[in-house]
């Protein structure tokens, strides 16, 4: 597994269990951004292993944030995790509905992460 996570995310509780359940399935560090701007910035500082996005964050979406960092870095694996999966556009990409169900988002995490790298 990788050891880099980016956690786009608002709400300080929901970052920090994801940071517990990503810690579970073996991340070693983490970033957590609240608004497109810096997660682009953390993204740059450090490229990730995996991102996972919220799709409400402050000034835009989830979905901006990880169009402007793959444009930018490339490939890298993503799990949506929200409560507005209706939200997210396109066929296929992985989402894990909130309240977050450590076992959805350890399978969503384990698929992504071996289909782009």
């Amino acid at each position: 597994m990788r050891h880099h996570a980016l956690i786009i995310e608002d709400e300080v509780l929901i970052a920090l269990e994801m940071e517990s359940l990503l810690g579970d399935l073996g991340f070693r560090s983490f970033e957590v951004a609240d608004s497109p701007r810096d997660a682009l910035e953390s993204a740059r500082r450090a490229r990730p292993d995996l991102i996972t996005a919220d799709y409400r964050i402050i000034g835009g979406t989830g979905v901006e944030a990880v169009e402007a960092i793959l444009a930018e870095l490339g490939p890298i694996p993503v799990v949506y995790v929200t409560g507005n999966p209706d939200m997210i556009p396109g066929p296929g990409r992985p989402v894990v509905d909130k309240p977050i169900d450590g076992g959805a988002l350890a399978r969503a995490c384990q698929s992504v992460c071996r289909t782009v790298n």
